[in-house]
């Protein structure tokens, strides 16, 4: 039996590509820690002034349904990658359920990515006060405002809730109690560096009880 032809559109979208120039990525040039290495690339994302090089996917999983969002990257150390939302939201109430997550961060103009994998905690009251009362008070108003990822009856509604609080909190807004950090601690990375042809390079970092074990992944 014959497909049907393909539309126009289809066929454009099929035939989108383009070569992968920038860099290689050996064995011989990595870091032996890939914290250390992530940072190198972090940094070098940093100096190639990459839009948004802190925003990163991230992936969570409930009731065996996968969802994906852009969070930005808040906080990084030896505990791990750190981001601030709302508990209350579908990430938060994934997270609750199935507490595992992975992040993606892609840096297109240097044809790479990065995937970090592991388990999720919450970061303590006094981490979660003091990045919030960092922010400014319009973002602190927001996310009082919000009750993220719940139905709203409208904007306007919204906007009005907004207006309330800040009529009641000119300086300062209350932090939600559903509202904080997060922090995944990798037991898993992979660095990918785009290739000529698409023979790319994979390499990943497994956790083992050895320490970090580093493998070459096939493209």
């Amino acid at each position: 039996m014959s497909s049907s032809p393909r539309s126009a559109e289809e066929t454009a979208i099929a035939e989108l590509r383009r070569e992968y120039r920038f860099g290689t990525l050996s064995e011989r040039d990595i870091q032996e820690d890939p914290l250390q290495q992530f940072r190198r690339w972090f940094a070098e994302a940093e100096r190639a002034q990459v839009l948004d090089y802190s925003a990163m996917a991230l992936a969570t999983s409930q009731a065996g349904v996968p969802s994906a969002r852009i969070v930005l990257l808040k906080g990084l150390d030896e505990d791990g990658f750190r981001w601030f939302t709302d508990g209350r939201s579908e990430k938060g109430q994934a997270l609750a359920e199935n507490p595992q997550a992975e992040l993606l961060f892609h840096w297109r103009e240097l044809d790479r990515q990065v995937r970090v994998r592991g388990d999720v905690t919450r970061v303590s009251d006094s981490e979660s006060d003091a990045y919030f009362y960092s922010r400014p008070l319009d973002s602190q108003l927001a996310a009082a405002t919000s009750e993220q990822s719940q139905p709203v009856d409208s904007r306007e509604a919204l906007e009005q809730r907004y207006r309330t609080l800040t009529d009641s909190f000119p300086e300062q807004a209350p932090r939600p109690r559903a509202w904080g950090g997060y922090c995944l601690k990798p037991a898993q990375y992979e660095f990918w560096q785009g290739r000529e042809g698409r023979l790319h390079d994979r390499l990943q970092y497994r956790l083992a009880i050895s320490g970090w074990v580093v493998e070459r992944l096939q493209p």
